[in-house]
């Protein structure tokens, strides 16, 4: 009996990761979940108490699995330079298959509960980045005459840049959006080749 709940937990979770990444996080129900999971309501309310509920299980998961993939990069007996190519590789992985809907429910339409524990979870991740740039920085991967806390500020305003209409309109998808913002504050302006 335990693996048939774990079963049919594992398919609420996964049908609707794949229904909210496809249409957005507030028009799909509950109702649909169930449906196209093969599970009734009874089976769902018995994992979760309602739909945000079920959103920040899937961001958990996704945001734990994500951040120990990044430990594991940073942990390579690699260059940092190597890390950094990684690193924007696994964001890539990870906003693949963001729809437009997804992407407007995740960044401007969350209702206010759902959005802090978003935030709280954005802020958490940047701490760590900003841990290993500070250690990098120590030695001498990053240049010494930035500040640690420039680093925070610019990783806070590139979320903030992810939530503007008009920059999102620049490009044809918000994963492009996403690329563009994290590739300009690996390298900047320089082509990626580039190694003095």
């Amino acid at each position: 009996m335990k693996d048939i709940d774990n079963q049919k937990f594992q398919q609420i979770v996964a049908t609707a990761k794949e229904l909210f990444w496809k249409f957005g996080i507030k028009r799909v129900s509950i109702e649909e979940i169930c449906r196209e999971a093969n599970v009734s309501k009874m089976t769902f309310y018995k994992h979760f108490s309602n739909k945000p509920e079920l959103v920040k299980y899937i961001i958990n998961k996704i945001t734990s699995e994500a951040l120990a993939k990044y430990k594991n990069i940073m942990s390579q007996d690699v260059s940092f330079s190597e890390k950094v190519k990684q690193s924007i590789q696994l964001k890539m992985e990870q906003t693949d298959e963001m729809s437009q809907a997804f992407y407007a429910d995740y960044y401007k339409n969350a209702d206010p509960e759902l959005l802090d524990f978003l935030n709280q979870k954005i802020h958490d991740n940047i701490q760590i980045i900003l841990n290993d740039y500070i250690d990098a920085q120590k030695r001498g991967d990053i240049r010494q005459t930035i500040k640690p806390e420039f680093i925070l500020y610019f990783l806070n305003q590139m979320m903030s840049m992810a939530k503007d209409e008009e920059l999102a309109k620049l490009y044809e998808t918000p994963q492009d959006m996403v690329m563009e913002l994290t590739n300009f504050f690996f390298y900047g302006i320089f082509p990626y080749e580039r190694n003095d």
